[in-house]
């Protein structure tokens, strides 16, 4: 009854002053909180909120971040005039016959984009063809087979090459393109390495006569190096995981100056599946820790290992209320790292977004590259308790880290911006969404007070413009808004004795 009476006695000069103090308060607001947002990257009131108000009410900031070291940052943003978006060759590229060519048969979808295959044909152009492959009939058939769009055609000539001598390359295109399994394609080649190893023979021993022989030797070590490799991936594929990692050290004790094909990345993948956590924590001392760029598998490699070291007693409650330990806030910082390099990652590794077969090439940083590592490296974290829960509860903290824009970059230079095109050309876009960067969405207490400010807006503009009718709507609306109340209130008068109630009142 005294809120209906109090409603009587406004005026609609108070509904005007009262929308236009409202949208003004908001308007302030609005503008305040989006200078913090340009200026931080964060809304004031969510930091607030986040820092003080959660940790009171018993939250847990999963996502808060922690003070990085920025001694590479220096380092790494000298580099940005090499070109941030150079398509590499993928260091763990299926077989064409035995494995992608199976997918094809299964789901009837063809998992590599024809940029993709293009550049594996430009590829193969140059590492195993040189300009005096016309004075051997079989490498001169070979040279035409690199270039053949028709994968038939290519076999074809392969096939025909053989017949005529027993030629490396041939038997390289045919373990690639013709078998069917990887038993077959390890026997072609044993095949193309013996072959192989006959003509690094020779050619080494003539490499110093001429420009001429100096390209074949440089042809035949491609190709060598090239054999060797593919036959560890077998073996690695066949179960033989020790006899692989004793090929690959071995190829890399004899061609110790081809770190561009990264061979690295393929020991350090052999060496997770046995657990050996030792020896590539000394693989990577030797290969993080240099100019070289870096790559998904060498930075969430090292995160893994400092990961595992405190992940199987982490828990995002207790360190919350003692803090993080020193390991922790290593592990933490590792996380940090790997996922600024490669954001793409932790949605494949914690199964937020369905893998698909990696491409032939990859772009570093890009999405191309996560699918590549996590394809093959989701089942180390799975082995290491805890792994996945603690990235879980960190990665996203990188972004509050990053310096806004975000096209300052905080531990390595700048994300590039063209990674997004590059993805779509290498992935088959027509049964995958490529990832794309995660780009700093305005927070939604800044959306809220925009969204406030407008409407209280609009409103002081229609009570200013209609103060009668808008009195009529406020008073209904409010007489609606304490009707409940009102209903307690006069069900409890009604209980108490009168007596009381008086009291009550007055006081």
């Amino acid at each position: 009854m005294e809120v209906s009476m109090f409603l009587n006695t406004l005026t609609p000069k108070f509904y005007v002053a009262l929308t236009g103090t409202s949208s003004l308060i908001s308007g302030l607001i609005l503008i305040f909180e989006w200078w913090y947002f340009r200026k931080y990257g964060t809304s004031f009131i969510e930091q607030v909120s986040v820092s003080h108000l959660r940790p009171l009410l018993g939250g847990v900031d999963n996502s808060s971040p922690t003070n990085s070291s920025t001694s590479n940052g220096d380092a790494d943003s000298n580099r940005q005039s090499v070109s941030e978006c150079k398509v590499w060759r993928n260091p763990l590229n299926l077989f064409r016959g035995a494995e992608y060519n199976r997918y094809t048969w299964v789901t009837g979808r063809e998992p590599l984009t024809y940029y993709d295959m293009n550049l594996s044909a430009q590829d193969h152009q140059t590492f195993f063809t040189c300009d005096s492959d016309h004075l051997r009939p079989a490498d001169a058939i070979m040279q035409k087979a690199w270039r053949e769009r028709n994968p038939q055609a290519r076999i074809s000539a392969a096939h025909e090459s053989l017949e005529l001598e027993d030629c490396a390359t041939a038997s390289i295109l045919l373990a690639e393109e013709e078998a069917t399994t990887i038993v077959e394609a390890e026997k072609l080649f044993k095949q193309a390495l013996k072959a192989g190893e006959g003509c690094f023979r020779r050619s080494q021993q003539l490499q110093h006569h001429g420009a001429q022989y100096e390209a074949q030797h440089r042809r035949d070590t491609n190709v060598l190096v090239y054999i060797k490799r593919r036959l560890a991936m077998c073996s690695r594929k066949l179960g033989r995981t020790r006899e692989a990692v004793k090929m690959l050290r071995d190829l890399m004790k004899e061609f110790p100056l081809l770190s561009m094909f990264n061979i690295h990345e393929n020991l350090l993948e052999s060496l997770l599946e046995l657990q050996n956590y030792a020896d590539v924590q000394a693989v990577l001392a030797k290969y993080d820790d240099i100019s070289l760029p870096k790559s998904a598998t060498i930075c969430y490699t090292a995160a893994l290992l400092k990961a595992r070291a405190v992940s199987d007693k982490f828990s995002p409650e207790a360190a919350s209320r003692r803090g993080l330990s020193t390991a922790e806030m290593n592990a933490v910082e590792a996380i940090h790292r790997a996922v600024e390099f490669n954001p793409h990652v932790p949605k494949y590794l914690l199964e937020m977004k369905s893998l698909i077969l990696p491409p032939e090439h990859i772009l570093k940083r890009g999405d191309s590259e996560a699918i590549a590592y996590a394809f093959f490296h989701l089942q180390h974290w799975k082995r290491v308790e805890g792994a996945l829960n603690l990235l879980h509860c960190t990665w996203e903290g990188t972004f509050r880290m990053i310096p806004y824009p975000l096209e300052k970059g905080h531990l390595f230079y700048p994300y590039p911006i063209c990674t997004e095109t590059a993805d779509r050309e290498l992935l088959p876009t027509v049964f995958h969404e490529v990832s794309v960067y995660p780009k700093k969405e305005l927070p939604f207490f800044i959306l809220f007070t925009a969204g406030l400010c407008s409407f209280t807006a609009m409103l002081a503009l229609l009570t200013h413009q209609f103060p009668e009718l808008m009195g009529v709507f406020a008073k209904a609306f409010l007489s609606t808004l304490f009707a409940p109340l009102n209903f307690i209130m006069e069900k409890v008068e009604s209980i108490l004795p009168s007596s009381l109630w008086h009291q009550l009142t007055r006081i």
